[in-house]
């Protein structure tokens, strides 16, 4: 098999030639992988000759599967001898001539963009000043509270905004009880406007065992087209009224919801939390602004077919969230309950898919010009981990998978470096005091982008054929 390569705008063409003997051995080696399949009358199945099997169904009959396994083994031996060429799309595949001399054809490679890398060493990257407001440890403070609060019955006074209420209640229009109008033994928070306007409001001032008209009118908008509008009358009878007991802010309440000793050192630890979860985000915000600015300073054309595959990505991620947190949604569901179409989907994600690819294909040629690499004993110490951990979750990998699972393994710890080296090599600033700024800490981060996916290796692909009349 002789092949010539030529450099395209975007792609790369291969040219490929067989020989009359390489042609006729790939129609005889599919003659034999293939001729099970067929029944013809006299020979018991897989024994027709081959001759016999032509006759029948044409003399093209192997051409497609001779094809396919001819191209499989000459694409991936022009990949594994150009190893320059990084495919990242299945070839386009032209039939050319076939005569008794040769047989001819090409493929067309849509390849990895070239580019040159800009400036990505050197540069200020914003950072937001993290704060932490006394009203934010405040809200924090009292969410302890209501959790640590207890219902307590009150028996010696009238109903009051924020009291637990046990009630019957049954209403009606024009005098005619509405379906889903009537309940018994309900509990209300009175202020929670759970209920229609002017119930809960109407509701202040009764007391236990007291009977009473309540006059209200439904919404204009209100779900139900039948009562929306409608004055109506709710006859409740009062049962019981609660209160929910707030402990009081003290060294003791502090102690009881948590290891400080004092309210002061609670209130202290609460802060901290907040400033640290706060600055896990800016973090996470800075690294992304700097590998967008990075991507930014490079010209780069990125292929169809690379953000339509990050888009797919992004689609099955979003499914996965979608099952994970909303009952096992599927994203046909999701689509059908938000009149969202599938392309409107995809259409609203295109730009942060490009951004995506670009940012991976930036890191990848960082990775090879500051030459970072992976050592064995740090992969083998992740595998480590990896197995320990599947193997927590009753997961068990042969030695095949796992060989699969260490490239991926390999793959994101090259760009967790790389990441750390460009954290390293620039400086984070944020700005204060109308406008000034100042170089923040540089820490490794804890958790990767989205943009650190990894890229589809290199494999032989299936073939495109578009195969002229025989």
């Amino acid at each position: 098999m002789n092949y010539s390569v030529e450099k395209q705008k975007g792609a790369v063409k291969v040219d490929f030639t067989l020989t009359a003997d390489e042609w006729k051995e790939a129609l005889s080696q599919a003659y034999f992988a293939t001729r099970g399949k067929y029944n013809i009358p006299g020979f018991r199945k897989g024994h027709a000759p081959r001759g016999v099997i032509e006759s029948m169904y044409g003399k093209g009959v192997f051409f497609d599967d001779a094809f396919e396994s001819g191209f499989r083994r000459a694409y991936g031996e022009v990949l594994d001898k150009e190893t320059w060429i990084f495919p990242v799309d299945d070839p386009k595949v032209d039939l050319g001539d076939m005569d008794d001399e040769k047989f001819t054809f090409s493929a067309t490679i849509t390849v990895k963009p070239e580019f040159e890398l800009g400036t990505y060493k050197g540069l200020e990257i914003p950072k937001a000043e993290v704060e932490v407001a006394a009203s934010e440890v405040d809200a924090e403070v009292e969410h302890a509270r209501m959790h640590a609060s207890r219902i307590v019955e009150v028996t010696d006074r009238a109903i009051q905004k924020g009291d637990i209420v046990t009630l019957d209640y049954s209403g009606s229009v024009d005098g005619v009880k509405f379906e889903g109008g009537t309940a018994e033994n309900q509990e209300l928070e009175i202020g929670s406007n759970s209920f229609i306007p002017g119930f809960e409001d109407g509701m202040i001032g009764l007391k236990i065992g007291q009977t009473s008209d309540l006059h209200v009118k439904f919404p204009e908008d209100y779900h139900s087209k039948e009562l929306a509008g409608k004055d109506a009358v709710f006859t409740v009878t009062v049962h019981a009224i609660k209160v929910k007991e707030m402990p009081e802010l003290n060294d003791e309440f502090a102690r009881d919801v948590s290891e400080s000793e004092t309210l002061a050192d609670y209130k202290k630890s609460i802060e901290e939390k907040i400033r640290a979860d706060k600055q896990r985000r800016a973090d996470m915000d800075s690294e992304n602004e700097m590998l967008k600015i990075i991507s930014g300073n490079c010209e780069i054309d990125v292929p169809q077919c690379m953000i339509d595959k990050e888009v797919d990505y992004m689609l099955a991620d979003f499914e996965m969230q979608l099952k994970q947190y909303y009952g096992g949604m599927s994203l046909k569901d999701y689509f059908k309950y938000t009149g969202l179409k599938e392309l409107d989907f995809r259409r609203q994600r295109r730009e942060s898919a490009i951004s995506n690819v670009k940012i991976r294909l930036v890191l990848e040629k960082i990775i090879e010009a500051e030459k970072i690499e992976v050592a064995d004993k740090e992969l083998e110490e992740e595998v480590e981990k990896f197995v320990a951990h599947a193997k927590e979750h009753g997961r068990e990998y042969d030695e095949h998978t796992l060989s699969h699972q260490r490239a991926y393994i390999k793959s994101d710890l090259l760009m967790a470096k790389v990441v750390d080296f460009l954290k390293a090599n620039n400086k984070f600033v944020a700005k204060k005091d109308g406008g000034k700024s100042e170089e923040s800490d540089k820490k490794p981060a804890q958790k990767k982008t989205s943009s650190t996916k990894k890229t589809t290796a290199k494999k032989p692909a299936t073939a495109k054929s578009d195969k002229k009349d025989e």
